[in-house]
């Protein structure tokens, strides 16, 4: 058995290539150059919006854990059923379980999801909450100071540990019993903003204040730091609540046994990138 991992410098890609390291499973990591990678995990230089740049690469691999929002999707699930690949997990996202999907997030991660089922593969869909790192974003802020602008401060949120998207992930391409399922994966509690920036405080030891932005401030912040199409999905979600990513799941320990890990959890082993 062979992985073929794409969004290895991600988030949730690198922690997939961890873990199928740590549990022995032979894999490959699709990368633009050369990167650091754990030991026996094997380096595939190409680019997925191009998937003929590792079409030989996909030759032994059994199951690909595949991204969503790229080009030509269509012709790298050709070249793997080519290949003769067996499985694929998609990481998709809650905003396809929202109750508008017409909007710029949900359209891309359904049209990965369509392009998959159509490919005949066997096919598992992660579609997870916000993801714990997200709190990364605040980085810039800390560096200027201990005080943290938080958008949508009411609407308390089960972030995930990407860790936990990874061993859900794994599961499904190396065990029986997951095709055809699309789980909504979650964090093990909701918490408003301003309790993800005291926890976040509390880990790096610093006493951090949350802002409390308004409506209107949230909306000029989403505007200035990304494309208008992405901003006015992002704010549907969670200013207008098309999208429920307050609830909790028992996925994760559901598929793997273990309890969903918590904020305090991934603040604590990350607290360094915050210094």
């Amino acid at each position: 058995m062979t992985v073929l991992v794409t969004g290895t410098t991600g988030n949730a890609g690198g922690a997939v290539v961890r873990a199928l390291a740590s549990k022995g499973v032979a894999a490959k990591a699709l990368v633009r150059r050369e990167v650091e990678l754990p030991g026996g995990v094997e380096p595939v230089l190409g680019d997925l919006n191009r998937p003929d740049t590792f079409v030989d690469a996909l030759q032994g691999v059994s199951g690909i854990f595949l991204m969503s929002g790229y080009e030509r999707t269509d012709v790298l699930l050709a070249n793997a059923v080519a290949a003769g690949l067996e499985r694929i997990v998609l990481l998709s996202s809650s905003a396809v379980t929202g109750t508008d999907t017409a909007n710029a997030i949900a359209e891309y991660h359904l049209a990965a999801e369509t392009a998959v089922q159509d490919s005949g593969l066997e096919w598992t869909f992660l579609r997870p909450n916000t993801f714990m790192s997200n709190t990364l974003r605040w980085l810039d802020q800390l560096r200027a100071g201990d005080v943290v602008r938080v958008q949508f401060p009411d609407v308390p949120i089960s972030t995930i540990h990407p860790a936990d998207i990874a061993d859900v992930a794994v599961a499904a391409l190396t065990e029986d019993g997951h095709a055809g399922t699309a789980y909504r994966l979650t964090g093990p509690v909701a918490l408003r903003p301003a309790e993800q920036v005291e926890i976040l405080g509390q880990a790096i030891g610093r006493s951090l204040t949350a802002y409390e932005l308004s409506r209107s401030e949230s909306h000029d912040d989403l505007a200035a730091a990304m494309p208008p199409q992405y901003a006015s999905a992002i704010e549907s979600f969670f200013g207008d609540g098309i999208v429920d990513e307050t609830s909790v799941t028992p996925t994760v320990e559901t598929v793997t046994g273990h309890p969903a890990r918590t904020l305090q959890d991934w603040t604590r082993e990350n607290a360094g990138l915050f210094a």
